[in-house]
């Protein structure tokens, strides 16, 4: 299967490529600086466009891949935010243009509005609120029109909502890939690379939105402060 992977180098981005590839299909990575992009392979094509140049992705996606797979996106700032749903307008837009269908793209569980089995009171009242309306509010708020434009756009999309993500050496033998809420706070991104991996080659949640859970992993609260802080991203 011929995939494309917008936002191919970035954390989350790079394990998708790398997990594609493996299980055998053709990736076309697409990224701003292909020249320093650090994955090889012969089933591999690397594409240069910014996400937010619908010339751009128009022309990746004139290759007809036969699923999109949406991995980009910036780190939190008290300053307006627009990749999201301009990026999602011009990747719908050519996909449209060019007959490609499939499209599986991230947001997050942050985004959602109903409360996850076993939430805490200092979750639902403080923690939750805080990342939400205060620390992230641009960045979720954009998020919010790009899963608006997704749902709206006739496709057949899934959205896929991570929890905190966090590193791990491999997809976990431990995590849920379902609709939501799921009860549980964090995502290992090697698992959500997985997730949206199947989702584009199997189909398996069209038109559905579907939460990832890491269940065996607990990483520090701190790993979530320096993502916060734009570090170690």
């Amino acid at each position: 299967m011929h995939l494309a992977v917008f936002g191919a180098n970035g954390p989350t981005g790079r394990l998708v490529v790398a997990q594609a590839l493996a299980a055998g299909h053709h990736v076309t990575a697409v990224t701003r600086e292909p020249d320093r992009y650090p994955i090889t392979a012969p089933r591999l094509r690397v594409a240069a466009a910014d996400v937010t140049d619908p010339d751009g992705v128009d022309r990746v996606l004139a290759a007809r891949p036969q699923a999109v797979v949406s991995t980009y996106g910036v780190p939190y700032t008290r300053e307006p935010v627009t990749v999201y749903s301009q990026g999602i307008a011009a990747i719908t837009a050519a996909m449209h243009a060019h007959g490609v269908e499939r499209l599986v793209c991230v947001t997050s569980t942050t985004v959602r509005t109903e409360t996850a089995p076993g939430e805490s009171l200092l979750g639902r009242r403080v923690l939750l609120p805080l990342l939400r309306r205060v620390v992230g509010r641009t960045l979720y708020d954009d998020m919010e029109r790009m899963e608006a434009i997704v749902r709206s756009s006739g496709l057949r999309w899934t959205i896929v909502r991570p929890g905190g993500l966090f590193d791990t050496d491999g997809p976990t033998d431990d995590h849920e890939v379902a609709p939501g809420p799921l009860a549980g706070r964090v995502t290992s991104r090697a698992d959500l690379a997985a997730a949206l991996v199947a989702e584009a080659t199997e189909d398996r949640h069209p038109r559905t939105v579907v939460e990832v859970v890491t269940r065996s992993q607990h990483p520090s609260p701190a790993t979530f402060v320096r993502q916060a802080l734009g570090l170690g991203r």
